[in-house]
């Protein structure tokens, strides 16, 4: 049986931290000057208190609560206060309502560093006396009570075959490699408790995953766009990246948290990628890196577009990583490329050399001199190379091994208006032209003497 709440906990129930910032700075002082060190204490740690209504879970009995948020929304701190207020107890050792928890990132990497140690992971927020252990070994978190929470990676969907969990939280889900197999895994999990519960902290992009839960009746969905919380971003970076993006399709979705569709004259499509995705290749007979090489170098250069594509003994094509960097040196992409080349097993790398020539070719051969090497030169427009690499996707001969979020988006934004060059996109159309669209010249007979 749960204590009643303290007489502080009562007061700060009822306040806010927007009510106190609206009283003038006089009598804001002689609020805070009024409370002992354990009521600021305890203020300090006291969600409630400093969320936002959108950060807060909405009441009712669901299964599923979607937070989409824009970049520096705060979507974090309000997953990781939802796992905190669930595991934690009265006292520090007292049992909270759940006690398995699974948490899930793009990789083990990222669950790490944003939800357990980021600056609003769950070690972060805790007061010192709650604050749980995390065992890099094991790659679990201990809170004093007991609780105990276990990190999982997107990139290894079956890891969560076995385990089982009252509470789950899952981080940016949108650019998750396999979401919909390590989604499905997770379901079998949640299996504790009276009502096992899951959240949801991502900016939205339109995968079938998202739009799935999105009409799902035991979902419940809140939003939160990035200028809500501009009290805690860096000053003078909303003013900037709304200059920049306000209004466009890229800031409606990272800013405002809005979920947008297809692009109209776009060659490809979310829905269309999607329906096409495994999450492995079969053998593949011809594997290729292709690569678009930037014009300039330096921080502000062009991207350098890097795709590995293969294709099978069935004639279909297979993307399989989009490796692209940039801010590199010639010599530093062109060591990437080779690295790349190496690690696939390519059989040739394609590059196009319309701007540098013979200097590109050089400069990747000087990387690695044993690489078959095929100079490539664009002598139409982007959209008219792309159109029958497009075609090969609507006939269903190419699909994704996994998701490439960047290019993916880069692809169902391309519409010829212009804009950003689509350095991945150019890229993919040379890898996929070299192994499904270019005729071999038939090679001709050598005469022998007699």
């Amino acid at each position: 049986m749960r204590k009643p709440p303290t007489k502080d906990e009562t007061l700060l129930k009822r306040l806010n931290a927007r009510w106190i910032a609206s009283l003038p700075a006089s009598l804001r002082k002689k609020f805070l000057d009024g409370l002992d060190d354990a009521q600021l204490a305890m203020l300090l740690h006291h969600w409630r208190f400093w969320a936002r209504p959108d950060q807060l879970p909405p009441p009712g009995r669901w299964t599923s609560w979607l937070l989409l948020g824009g970049r520096g929304a705060g979507k974090t701190r309000a997953g990781a206060e939802w796992v905190r207020s669930r595991v934690e107890g009265r006292t520090p050792l007292a049992p909270g309502r759940c006690c398995r928890v699974a948490l899930i990132g793009e990789t083990l990497l990222a669950a790490r560093e944003v939800m357990v140690e980021g600056p609003s992971g769950l070690r972060a927020i805790a007061p010192s006396d709650t604050r749980p252990t995390y065992v890099a070994s094991r790659h679990i978190l201990v809170w004093p009570n007991g609780a105990i929470a276990q990190l999982f990676s997107a990139e290894r969907p079956e890891s969560l075959r076995g385990p089982q969990f009252d509470l789950a939280w899952c981080d940016e889900l949108a650019k998750w490699r396999h979401d919909e197999a390590t989604w499905d895994m997770l379901q079998f999990g949640l299996r504790l408790g009276r009502q096992p519960q899951q959240a949801v902290t991502t900016t939205p992009r339109p995968t079938r995953l998202l739009k799935r839960l999105l009409r799902d009746k035991r979902c419940v969905v809140s939003r939160a766009a990035t200028r809500a919380n501009a009290a805690h971003l860096a000053p003078g970076f909303l003013e900037e990246i709304m200059v920049r993006y306000e209004g466009s399709r890229l800031g409606r979705q990272e800013l405002d948290a809005e979920l947008i569709e297809d692009v109209p004259g776009a060659l490809w499509s979310p829905a269309e990628l999607d329906e096409q995705r495994v999450e492995a290749a079969p053998a593949l007979q011809r594997l290729v890196v292709a690569v678009d090489p930037p014009a300039s170098s330096g921080p502000k250069a062009d991207r350098c577009g890097v795709i590995v594509a293969g294709r099978s003994a069935d004639g279909a094509a297979y993307v399989l990583e989009d490796a692209s960097v940039q801010g590199l040196s010639p010599s530093a992409w062109a060591a990437h490329v080779a690295a790349v080349y190496r690690r696939h097993r390519a059989d040739r790398l394609v590059a196009e050399i319309n701007q540098g020539g013979d200097l590109i070719q050089e400069v990747v051969l000087q990387a690695a001199r044993d690489m078959a090497f095929r100079p490539v030169r664009a002598t139409r427009g982007k959209w008219v190379r792309a159109e029958p690499v497009a075609a090969l996707y609507e006939r269903g001969l190419v699909h994704h091994v996994g998701r490439m979020r960047a290019l993916e988006d880069e692809m169902c934004r391309y519409d010829g208006s212009g804009g950003a060059s689509p350095d991945r996109m150019d890229a993919l159309v040379w890898a996929l032209t070299d192994l499904m669209l270019r005729r071999e010249r038939p090679r001709r007979p050598t005469l022998r003497r007699l």
